[in-house]
Order: C-alpha cells, then structure tokens, then sequence
C-alpha cells in the first residue's frame, strides 16, 4: 500500500498519464526495494531515491518513446526491470526484459506475475548476441539506460532492430569524442544519430542525456560478432 500518493498525482499530471497507471509504476519500485534486500537487483535501497534515479529517470524517455516505431520492443540490460517496465505500464506497451544474469531476470518474472502483468512483460535471460541470432531484425524499439559505451549498444543493436527501428539511449556523460566516433561508424553499422536531448533530472543537478538512433540501411559487416566482442573490441 502506497501511503503519499501525492508524488504519483504530481508526476502523472507532468507526463500525461494516469495516476492509476504511475501507481502500478511505484507499486512496482516498491517489490524491487523489497526484493533487493536478499538479492542485488539495485543500489538503490528507499523509496525517495528510488522515485528519481528509478522511475523519473526511466520515465523521461517517454518523449522519445511515445516517438518510436508501433512492434516489438525490448529493454536490453533491464537489471531491475529500468526503464522497461516503467515505460511499458506509462504507455501499456509490451516488452521483452533482457538481462545476462539469470538471477535477477528470475527475480523480475516473480515480480511480474505476482503483479498480474505477465501477459504485458516477458523476459530473456542470456546474452544480447544470443538474442539477435533468435530474434534477428525482430524490434521496433529497444532501450538501454547506462548499459555500454555508445558504439558497443549501437554494435548490440543493428542486428535486433527492423529497418527504420529506433535505439533509445539513457546517458549521463557524453564526450564529445564518443558522438564523434559513432558518426564515423554509422555506415558500418547502419545506425544514425536522429535525436539528442540534455537535461537534469529534478534535484537540478543530476545530469541525464537521451540519444536516438536510428537502423538505416544494412550493416556493412556480419552482425552480431561473437559474444563478449562487442564490449572487448569495439569497433
């Protein structure tokens, strides 16, 4: 039971959902607090925290998302479940919940079902490059919030996106070295920068940045390379 709700009206009023819907979304942070306390799903440990480097943070992509393309959407290296489940509850968007450790993707499908939304969210515990072998060219939007360095997401991403698919990136830094470098591999991996907001989150100082690539075109090399490839040799 949420006791102040008055944080889930104001947030429901500011993004245009309804409050039942950013209460299902607290409801929600509250299972993973209380299932961190035996398992590491989070450093995250209260609610307060929780309601802005949790759900603010995974919520103020919803400008981008509401954006994507309509069709499959998966949220690589979920961990707790962020921002996937936030966004798919704000938007009743279906999602797959991908994250290599098989601990905590079993600790989410707990979640998941006892919150009665398992028709709206599944899982997939195992490696990104796995994934895209299963489900080549199969999503429509894929998120990942401070998951890998941008070239290594967009390597990730190709292979899983359909043509015209979106990756949504959550960011704190970006140097301006990184733009740069995967402006030089947007031929290779056919992924385009098409969106880039800064902003911080609601203590005024904690910075957060949302790019948007999108798939364009065919990778000019075989994807996805071997498993662990992408993060030990980046292109």
């Amino acid at each position: 039971m949420i006791e102040d709700t008055t944080w889930a009206e104001k947030t429901a009023q500011a993004l245009g959902i309804s409050v039942d819907r950013m209460n299902l979304i607290e409801s929600y942070l509250l299972h993973v607090i209380e299932a961190n306390k035996t398992t590491n799903l989070t450093r995250i440990e209260t609610l307060e925290s929780g309601r802005m480097l949790h759900l603010e943070d995974s919520l103020s992509g919803l400008k981008e998302f509401n954006k994507a393309p309509e069709g499959l959407y998966g949220d690589l290296g979920t961990g707790g479940g962020f921002p996937g489940v936030p966004l798919s509850i704000a938007t009743g968007r279906t999602v797959l919940l991908v994250d290599s450790v098989k601990k905590k993707v079993a600790i989410l499908e707990d979640i998941v079902r006892e919150m009665g939304l398992s028709k709206q969210m599944s899982t997939y515990g195992g490696r990104i490059e796995d994934l895209a072998t299963e489900k080549k060219a199969s999503f429509s939007v894929l998120t990942a919030r401070a998951l890998s360095s941008l070239s290594s997401l967009l390597e990730l991403s190709s292979p899983l996106l359909v043509q015209g698919g979106q990756l949504i990136c959550y960011k704190a830094n970006v140097e301006d070295e990184e733009i740069d470098h995967v402006e030089e591999l947007k031929g290779l991996l056919a992924m385009r920068l098409v969106s880039d907001r800064s902003f911080t989150l609601s203590d005024g100082v904690t910075p957060r940045r949302i790019l948007v690539f999108e798939k364009k075109g065919y990778p000019s090399i075989k994807l996805p390379r071997r498993v662990g490839m992408a993060q030990k040799r980046p292109l």
